[in-house]
């Protein structure tokens, strides 16, 4: 019955309905436990486990975006002609995992040359920050406008004393035309470039959806729960109360990234950390009748959150169906609590 629940979290929204966010991070456990049930019964009374086995098969569209199962090809260093590549990475403001500021420093230049040393066309990146006052240690621009003249940068945070902070787009090809899109509420934004590539003209949009912004005190909570300390049940309220106001916001941003992607007048490819899991209603809201990069070219879950939980695939690629989808892969580089996405695509001729 949970699982049945579970299976109604792709389709209601959170906005209005969040308690199928928090179902739908318990899909894959949920997944498991069923598959685990069909084969008891198999052994145990086999007419019984042609029961859960229905339950299984009512679900089979939304079990089947937790697991690609394709044969994960090795990446190709080298970019085939008339492809263009895409990476996708949260880089956590540039600055690493590490605390200490002298390290700190010297990551924004690694997470770089990750990115680089891949060559692609296309970078969207989010918690992207940059200075234009604290000098070359905090000018985060200049580490890839050399090889990428073309940008768009949402500037989703821009104080007077020059920090700046979003998402942005970086390319090597020319861009004709960008856009921002802003979240009532909240400083996040969806945005949004033309790339012109040859005779063709294509659309790239990136955004970073409304997080749960955990802070130390809810990881500390997290533990208490998992410890069942005395004071566990306060923990879960507090963390409930936070999760429950994530989930709404993702609802409301979901349905309006939805309405600019129905809208839009080319072919296009959304990327970006959702913040969300395959299993919900922000992933296939968003998704709607595109590719998924991760399910066409690889294999297993593909986890791009590294805390927490092994199941949180969070960010994404998903191209229309314009796209031809040649190869994938996930980088972790341990610059982020992020894995970084990359794919090489073709337009359709």
């Amino acid at each position: 019955m949970v699982y049945l629940l579970a299976c109604l979290s792709p389709l209601l929204s959170t906005k209005t309905w969040p308690v199928f966010g928090f179902l739908s991070l318990f899909f894959p456990y949920l997944l498991i436990l069923l598959v685990f049930s069909i084969f008891f019964w198999l052994v145990v009374k086999p007419k019984i486990s042609l029961l859960p086995l229905l339950v299984l098969l009512a679900g089979y569209k939304f079990s089947g975006v937790l697991f690609a199962v394709h044969a994960r090809a090795k990446f190709t260093a080298v970019k085939a002609p008339g492809h263009v590549r895409i990476v996708d990475w949260n880089v956590a403001n540039m600055y690493g995992l590490s605390q200490d500021a002298e390290k700190r420093k010297q990551n924004r230049v690694e997470v770089a040359q990750a990115i680089l040393k891949l060559q692609p066309d296309i970078i969207c990146l989010q918690e992207f920050n940059n200075s234009t006052q604290r000098g070359p240690d905090a000018d985060n621009l200049s580490l890839f406008t050399l090889t990428y003249p073309w940008y768009y940068f949402s500037k989703d945070i821009n104080k007077q004393n020059g920090y700046q902070y979003g998402s942005i787009i970086f390319s090597k090809l020319p861009l004709t035309d960008t856009g921002r899109i802003q979240y009532p509420g909240r400083p996040e934004s969806l945005i949004y470039a033309d790339v012109a590539h040859g005779a063709d003209t294509f659309r790239v949009y990136t955004s970073h959806l409304q997080s749960f912004k955990f802070n130390k005190y809810d990881y500390e909570d997290i533990d208490k729960i998992a410890n069942k300390k005395e004071d566990a049940v306060d923990a879960s309220k507090n963390l409930y109360q936070k999760m429950k106001l994530a989930f709404v916001e993702r609802g409301k941003q979901a349905g309006i990234v939805r309405g600019e992607l129905d809208s839009c007048p080319r072919t296009s490819i959304i990327c970006g950390d959702f913040n969300d899991v395959p299993g919900s209603f922000t992933y296939f809201n968003i998704r709607n009748k595109r590719q998924d990069a991760f399910l066409a070219k690889s294999f297993g879950i593909g986890r791009s959150y590294v805390s927490l939980a092994p199941t949180l695939r969070i960010d994404y690629i998903l191209p229309d169906t314009n796209f031809v989808i040649h190869q994938f892969d996930m980088v972790d580089e341990d610059l982020s609590d992020h894995i970084m996405l990359v794919t090489d695509v073709s337009l359709k001729k």
